[in-house]
């Protein structure tokens, strides 16, 4: 029978019939979401019981539909998921025959098909066996043939599911784990996997399992909402890619957001985000209901023994008092029976704070009472309020559970009604991990253990969790973020001072990493720009914790032991500023012992001459030294081309750049043979992977890229081609500017282009070509992206004219092009 809601012209059963149906049920766009689901559903039912109509089939067989299209969720490239069951009476090549029918004309049409033949007694010994087939059963929907087979085995295979929980369920849970462990979390990945990823479509297809054991029931507001944007977003995948993919890739997420009618990219990540979000709570809250249960079933018959034996009465639920109206029960934090949270303002964070430093989850019951009757607090907040959220934040990893319980009942932008604007806003740079929310809780989770460092750990924390809030604004997001932080130190109940602080740290989050790196710390102008922004040594003791924290939180690639060592020596000059000491003019400063000897060797030989040395630093003072990298150094008479052909052979070499000094050293006729002043370059270099290569084999290769014998740029476009990479979305073109630096000593251009084999090696060939002298050069990369800094002067080492610099800058970016 066809449906009364979609019009087919199916009744011949035959393929193109059901086809056109199809393409014209995707295609009408009136028609989206649940209702295009189920309508494709129903018109692929009505496609195979013609079929099997026309199959003949022997009596005692059924067609039934298991997993997605068991419940009715047809995307538009999903697989057909088909049993077909029989009850053992028919012949077995009247069965396989009645198969070949069914399956051919699917494979025909090339749909994706998943099918079994069984028999009620198979299917329930595979189920039995195989968990993935056992969730799939059941959902299990009779098609056409035998309703009362198909409904029979769906009985069966649930009563076997109740029966079974104890055991199934643990393993279904650590299924779960291990798909989470595999494919991430759906809420922060930016290319996420709707349906493995943790808080995706099998997760919520595992609480539905749940549910169906009676064992435990996954909170169930929000939860449907979120699977159907799930699916919405899924179906506009099939649609706007041809292909049945589940993976939301960067190159494909505008085209799904038109599809879905949504304003763009991101605004498509966040709704996906927020659908993981309410399906992982849902799952968090109900796999620990789970592991309750299961703990008491298995307590249960000796507890039994132990009240046969001696009489005893049920022993009452103990609950331990752990603050003011809150107290543990069974392994979570739960409100007192004292407790009036429509009379407590500072309850939800007294519960919260007490929950992450007992390292214990906050109940279901308890956040859901909290957000339905608790007190608004008065604004400013009391000095309770405030205490107990530093308390929150200063609990570390527990503190992270606890604020998305907050999250998910909407506590969190009650307290702090800004948090709004970075709640599930994805982060396009792939060196960040986290949402910018996540990414702010993860801070202050990091700078916790920061705490012992500075003298005023309320403040850390503080502006650890709000110094990214500016992201949910237009502009530069430091600039936006002082004025919003400023607002919420001041709501929280901060005093001036202290408010003052918390939104200069946060307009300056990014001050020291970014000068460390891209900087010249030798330059006066470099440390007394810094020491001015900050302006007080506990300014800079917060802002140094806070760096550290950003950087951890960010992800792996934004923090290293070279950099921290960068940040330190910083922070150490700007330190002395701020003490009133005096800055060495590195004008005046003499060469050390070891270049003079190189530079003397140079000028004897006349040719390169190299020392590599391993650098050991221990960023925070203490334990073993760790090696941040090599410093090399490099001696050879003044000549041009040299920058270029030094960075072109340790690119050759596979030594990535991190600085580079170069200085010219007038040494006196007596101590050589030569003439002329010595070129000394200090390298700061890392090998990308295996050991360093011999310094003899460095020497030799320059010297030959120095005479011309080594042709570096073709080398590099060979290995270059030999490892061709991998397509992907087109990398914007590199961006040259003028620095803003105020530098006495050189004129300072940026670089931001993408990284690259040999990159310095062509920065290097552009600005010989354009007649100028590299004083320094200072190398930052954060994933595929590069910073390099460049201090150049004239020949005689004059600063260039804005006009010069600014035509230097556009030169050197056409070259980079």
């Amino acid at each position: 029978m066809t449906s009364p809601d979609v019009k087919t012209d199916t009744e011949d059963s035959g393929p193109g019939g059901y086809a056109a149906a199809r393409l014209r049920l995707l295609t009408e766009k009136a028609r989206s979401g649940p209702p295009r689901r189920t309508a494709l559903a129903r018109l692929t039912d009505d496609w195979l019981a013609g079929l099997w109509a026309a199959a003949g089939a022997p009596p005692g067989t059924a067609l039934v539909a298991v997993g997605g299209y068991g419940r009715g969720e047809l995307s538009p490239r999903s697989d057909l998921d088909l049993l077909l069951l029989h009850d053992g009476s028919a012949d077995a090549g009247a069965v396989a025959a009645l198969a070949d029918r069914l399956w051919y004309p699917v494979w025909d049409l090339g749909l994706a098909l998943d099918h079994s033949v069984r028999t009620a007694a198979e299917a329930r010994s595979t189920a039995g066996e195989d968990l993935k087939v056992q969730l799939g059963l059941l959902d299990a929907r009779p098609v056409a043939g035998d309703t009362g087979l198909a409904a029979a085995l769906r009985t069966t295979v649930l009563a076997d599911w109740r029966n079974q929980a104890t055991r199934r369920l643990p393993e279904l849970h650590a299924l779960c784990r291990e798909r989470a462990e595999r494919s991430g979390e759906l809420q922060y990945l930016l290319e996420p996997d709707l349906k493995e990823a943790r808080g995706g479509l099998r997760d919520a297809q595992a609480l539905r399992a749940v549910a169906a054991s009676w064992l435990a029931d996954a909170p169930r507001e929000g939860l449907d909402d979120a699977r159907r944007r799930l699916l919405d977003a899924r179906d506009a995948l099939h649609l706007a890619t041809g292909r049945a993919t589940d993976r939301l890739a960067l190159q494909e997420q505008d085209a799904v957001a038109a599809e879905l009618g949504l304003l763009d990219a991101d605004t498509l990540l966040r709704e996906v985000y927020e659908a993981a979000r309410t399906v992982s709570y849902a799952s968090d809250v109900t796999w620990r209901e789970v592991n309750r249960v299961l703990r008491a079933r298995s307590a249960r018959p000796r507890l039994r023994s132990l009240l046969g034996r001696s009489g005893a009465t049920k022993p009452p639920v103990e609950r331990t008092p752990l603050a003011e109206g809150v107290v543990e029960m069974d392994g979570e934090v739960v409100l007192a029976l004292s407790a009036r949270p429509e009379r407590d303002p500072v309850l939800p964070l007294r519960a919260a704070a007490a929950a992450a430093q007992a390292g214990l989850p906050l109940s279901l019951h308890a956040v859901r009472r909290l957000a339905a009757a608790a007190k608004p607090l008065p604004v400013p907040w009391p000095a309770e309020a405030r205490e107990e959220l530093v308390t929150l934040l200063g609990a570390g990893e527990p503190t992270v559970p606890v604020w998305e319980a907050l999250e998910a009942e909407g506590l969190v932008t009650r307290l702090l009604p800004d948090w709004e604007r970075v709640r599930c806003r994805p982060q396009r740079n792939p060196v960040h991990t986290w949402t910018v929310d996540r990414h702010l809780v993860e801070t202050a989770v990091r700078a916790a253990s920061l705490t012992r460092r500075v003298h005023r750990p309320d403040l850390l924390l503080v502006a650890a969790l709000l110094h990214d809030i500016g992201k949910g604004w237009p502009g530069d997001h430091s600039v936006a973020g002082e004025t919003i932080a400023r607002d919420m130190a001041t709501r929280v109940g901060f005093d001036r001072a202290d408010v003052a602080v918390i939104a200069t740290v946060v307009r300056h989050h990014l001050l020291l990493v970014e000068t460390a790196t891209r900087r010249d710390l030798d330059d006066p102008a470099t440390v007394q720009s810094v020491a001015a922004a900050v302006g007080t040594l506990g300014a800079l003791e917060l802002l140094h914790a806070l760096t550290e924290a950003d950087a951890l939180a960010t992800g792996p690639a934004a923090w290293s032991t070279w950099r921290a060592s960068l940040v330190a020596d910083l922070v150490k000059r700007v330190a002395g500023v701020l003490a009133g000491e005096e800055l060495p003019d590195p004008e005046a400063a003499a060469p050390s012992a070891e270049q003079e000897r190189l530079a003397i060797e140079a000028l004897r030989t006349g040719e390169p001459v190299l020392a590599l040395h391993t650098e050991p630093v221990v960023p925070d003072g203490s334990g073993d030294p760790e090696p941040v990298g090599v410093e090399l150094l490099v001696a050879l008479p003044e000549r041009p081309g040299v920058l270029p052909a030094v960075a072109g052979v340790l690119a050759l070499h596979r030594l990535t750049v991190r600085a580079a000094d170069l200085r010219a050293i007038a040494l006196p006729r007596e101590l050589g043979d030569g003439d002329g002043p010595v070129l000394v370059l200090d390298w700061r270099v890392a090998a990308e992977y295996g050991s360093l290569p011999e310094a003899h084999r460095l020497r030799a290769d320059l010297a030959r890229a120095l005479d011309g014998s080594l042709d570096v740029p073709a080398r590099l476009a060979e290995r270059d081609a030999a490892y061709p990479r991998r397509r992907g979305v087109q990398a914007p073109p590199p961006r040259v500017t003028v620095a803003a630096a105020d530098s006495r000593l050189a004129t300072v251009l940026e670089v931001r282009a993408q990284d690259a084999p040999g990159l310095l090696h062509r920065i290097g060939r552009a600005l010989e070509g354009a007649e100028v002298r590299v004083r320094s050069a200072h190398v930052s990369t954060l994933g595929a992206n590069a910073v390099d800094t460049l201090y150049v002067t004239r020949p005689d080492g004059s600063l260039l004219a804005p006009e010069e610099a600014a035509g230097l800058a556009k030169t050197l970016e056409e070259a980079l092009r």
